[in-house]
């Protein structure tokens, strides 16, 4: 089935590549697609957005700025129906959402009102959620706060890790997508006010936000870990100067009456760091050093942070 609508898509990531992969298989006029480069820095483990567009003829760009007022100009030359936005990392100007004449959508990956704003399905796990999902809404000046127009949950496992979820996630929002793109583009897409009183926002993360806190209980590290483990960039902490970093473990209980300090070094083999209520099992890390020791022994008794 094709669709007369002419869109523009702002994408990025598997978000952005699942969706619009959903569009070019519906047969929709996509005009352009505006995307980012990718970090050097950070680890790709997501599919193109670049890629599959011009795979599909499609013309990208990944502008620095979307400031730019001959951008704004080509959005207008292309008279938009409708503008997506997949994942973008920019805030979109509200000269440009004002353009397409259905409006200007953004796919969010949470139930919003809550975890509006940067990296929300870590910070889920973080907070120790049992479900997230994500969010279609009318894209206005503020971040992630317009009317919503469909959501679809999906549970967090026990042990899921980010990936996981945020796979579970993008499954989701294909799911919205096709729900809603009729409705949009007929003019007709739902609006749902979010309630202010319980909307949530948290900030973008960085490589050294990942310290543990040694102080909190065991399940709230387990919960920091598997929120930070591969693809990104880890969970850390440091012991003599020495920085290892974190992929898995988990909460276990110590010997009855032993209280060591939080961050101790319980035991090497198997290794046990102690935290507020128990200890913690390290079992899988690596030394992020190249001077790392060659035994486990050199930390006996030490305390980490």
């Amino acid at each position: 089935m094709t669709s007369s609508a002419r869109v523009v898509v702002f994408a990025y990531h598997e978000v952005g590549y699942r969706c619009l992969e959903w569009l070019l298989a519906r047969g929709v006029a996509v005009a352009a697609v505006f995307t980012h480069k990718d970090n050097p820095h950070e680890r790709i483990w997501f599919r193109s957005v670049a890629d599959l567009a011009r795979q599909a003829g499609v013309p990208v760009l990944a502008p620095s700025s979307l400031r730019d007022p001959t951008l704004v100009a080509r959005i207008h030359e292309w008279r938009p129906d409708v503008i997506y936005s997949f994942y973008y990392r920019n805030m979109i100007p509200r000269e440009i959402l004002a353009i397409p004449s259905a409006g200007a959508f953004n796919m969010h990956g949470s139930l919003l009102p809550r975890y509006r704003g940067r990296v929300p399905v870590n910070w889920a796990i973080i907070h120790g959620e049992r479900e997230t999902g994500a969010t279609l809404h009318h894209m206005v000046g503020r971040a992630d706060a317009g009317d919503i127009v469909d959501q679809e949950a999906c549970t967090i496992g026990p042990d899921d890790t980010a990936q996981d979820v945020f796979l579970k996630v993008t499954d989701g929002a294909v799911k919205v997508l096709a729900r809603s793109h009729d409705a949009i583009v007929a003019g007709r897409a739902p609006r749902r006010p979010q309630d202010e009183s319980q909307a949530t926002t948290f900030g973008g993360r960085g490589p050294e936000d990942g310290r543990i806190d040694w102080d909190r209980d065991g399940v709230s590290i387990f919960n920091f870990v598997r929120a930070l483990t591969e693809p990104y960039p880890g969970a850390f902490s440091e012991v003599r100067g020495l920085r290892f970093v974190i992929w898995w473990g988990r909460p276990v209980d110590l010997a009855a009456g032993t209280r060591p300090a939080p961050g101790h070094v319980v035991s090497v083999e198997p290794l046990i760091v102690a935290t507020r209520n128990g200890g913690f099992r390290i079992e899988r890390f690596e030394w992020a050093s190249a001077a790392a020791p060659e035994s486990r022994q050199f930390i006996t008794g030490e305390r980490v942070g």
